[in-house]
């Protein structure tokens, strides 16, 4: 069998490693227990989860042991990597409510069953900790002229890091010693943003036992310039199919850049990556069908073969010009809002089409607004019911490829 490190890196995931030789060798002659861990910021994962997701998964294919550990506890505190200002501090109440979330998704995509894998969540040791006996046995471990120097802290030190914040590094590596001890999880992946964080848990757990244990960082998402992938205009591309519809995260894919498909293909699929060479290989219009191969793999993992079909057959019929479909994304609007018209750009930003109402200003003068597949050029156009077709819909389209729908109602 393939070594799995092999695979991932094959496949584009691993950035960065610590020891590489001896994590290659640790994969290959033994089955391991490793954690990624999951801070509930949100009712819902995202797309740059899914992508450590997978890193999981081929892990768990390959024989090894995953912990998914929901951060209930670390997100009190709030991880300040890539980020200019603190975070928000949550209540407790909105905290649990989102891990309860977080543990309805994960095992959509890793199986839990007879202890294949582990779901475990922080806030059972970081809540009750007792601050002084917890820093004399773990703080004394770390230099403050190091942590300084990391990357996540180096880059808020100009706009005011706080001292909550500067715990978060403590509280994760802690989060790898307490699975190293219970559990005997010898490494932990995550985002390379990650790495001075996994660093740290590496470096303690060594302190503590004088024995190894290992990290690595798999690749974010990003876009061929470097710009973060997983955001649209309606905030970020969500795995909740309530926040991110099936047909707007088919859409999503269907419309990445033709540069970054092939890369996309091998992170976020399983196809064999014999199939993924050679459908990033094509060129020109052909690109397209690779795209639509991407989006129905990636809608069929997260939402199931049966939304992928209907997804498709929604955006394939909206390329085609052929009639929409039940699963094109439909707002409902009261018919007494169109009594005496409802501006355009009021409209485009009900329906998450343009951010403020300058963007939206700016997309119709540029003709990049179509009503029923014509296009209005009169930013302060008036929308009335008269817009609408026999059934009461009206299918509004920005540019050439994301559309919605209204539908009136009582």
């Amino acid at each position: 069998m393939q070594n799995v490190f092999d695979v991932l890196k094959e496949r584009g995931f691993i950035e960065q490693t610590t020891r590489e030789d001896e994590i290659r060798s640790l994969l290959a002659a033994d089955k391991i227990t490793f954690y990624i861990g999951f801070d509930p910021t949100a009712a819902s994962l995202t797309v740059g989860h899914f992508l450590t997701i997978m890193a999981m998964a081929h892990m768990q294919r390959a024989g090894h042991r995953p912990i998914a550990l929901i951060g209930a506890g670390t997100v009190m505190v709030g991880d300040p990597s890539g980020k200019t200002d603190m975070r928000r501090i949550m209540p407790i109440e909105e905290i649990d409510q989102n891990a309860q979330a977080f543990k309805k998704q994960l095992p959509r995509f890793i199986d839990f069953d007879d202890g294949k894998a582990l779901m475990l969540n922080n806030a059972d040791w970081l809540r009750n900790l007792n601050y002084i006996e917890f820093m004399r046995e773990v703080g004394v471990h770390f230099s403050i002229n190091r942590m300084l120097a990391a990357e996540c802290y180096k880059s808020r030190l100009e706009r005011g890091l706080t001292f909550l914040e500067f715990n978060y590094m403590i509280m994760q590596a802690y989060d790898f010693y307490r699975l190293y001890q219970d559990y005997g999880c010898v490494m932990q992946f995550g985002g390379n943003d990650q790495w001075s964080n996994i660093i740290a848990g590496v470096e303690l757990i060594r302190k503590l036992t004088g024995k190894p244990a290992y990290g690595m960082t798999v690749t974010l998402l990003t876009t061929s310039d470097g710009r973060k992938m997983g955001k649209t205009e309606a905030g970020a591309v969500w795995l909740d199919p309530n926040l991110t519809t099936p047909y707007e995260f088919y859409q999503y894919w269907r419309n990445v850049e033709d540069s970054s498909v092939e890369r996309l293909l091998g992170l976020l699929t399983f196809l064999p990556m014999s199939e993924v060479r050679k459908l990033g290989a094509l060129e020109g219009a052909q690109i397209n069908y690779a795209k639509e191969v991407l989006a129905f793999e990636l809608t069929k993992k997260v939402h199931g073969e049966q939304a992928a079909l209907e997804a498709q057959k929604a955006a394939r019929a909206l390329f085609g010009g052929g009639e929409d479909s039940e699963s094109i994304p439909t707002t409902e609007i009261a018919h007494g809002e169109f009594a005496e018209g409802m501006d355009l750009i009021s409209l485009l930003t009900k329906l998450g089409l343009a951010a403020t109402r300058s963007e939206g200003r700016r997309l119709i003068l540029q003709g990049g607004i179509y009503l029923q597949n014509e296009t209005v050029k009169q930013f302060d156009y008036l929308v009335t019911e008269s817009d609408f077709d026999d059934q009461g819909y009206l299918l509004v389209r920005k540019g050439k490829k994301i559309y919605h729908r209204v539908k009136l109602s009582e």
